[in-house]
């Protein structure tokens, strides 16, 4: 299971995995989880670009990189929490699910079982990914070593 990073909050932990969580991973993970509360919509869904920036050297000076297409997405549940959530792409329906977990997550009485049902095997199932692709890349990593003098 999954723990928070230190450097971040719960709700900034379960909103990174949610953003990456595509639509069918999502719907497939809340069939086993509890039921999400009646929500309406304040806001979106709604496709957009932003400017997205890139650093030379990746300690440099910022410089625009160019344009990303995002949905972003504002819902109220029926007992008033607000869920936010803007997600790279064009699925609205990710961003819509986004929204209405990420209020329903800062419900007290909810948190708990839609962490253990939702965010913690997403969260694992990322970290899962992220480790193969990590293991792919070092298999192919090739060492350079410089000789300073040969005599």
């Amino acid at each position: 299971m999954q723990t928070v990073p230190a450097e971040r909050s719960p709700r900034q932990h379960w909103m990174a995995v949610l953003a990456r969580a595509d639509a069918p991973t999502l719907r497939a993970a809340l069939a086993s989880a509890p039921d999400l509360p009646a929500y309406t919509l304040l806001r979106g869904p709604e496709l957009g670009l932003v400017m997205t920036q890139g650093r030379a050297g990746g300690g440099g000076g910022a410089f625009n990189l160019g344009e990303m297409t995002v949905v972003r997405c504002t819902v109220r549940t029926t007992d008033g929490l607000m869920g936010h959530a803007t997600v790279a792409g064009r699925s609205t329906e990710q961003a819509e699910l986004a929204a209405v977990l990420d209020a329903a997550l800062q419900a007290p009485e909810r948190q708990a079982a839609l962490l253990a049902a939702v965010i913690a095997p997403l969260a694992d199932a990322q970290a899962e990914r992220r480790k193969a692709t990590a293991e792919r890349a070092a298999a192919t990593r090739v060492q350079f070593f410089t000789m300073a003098t040969m005599r």
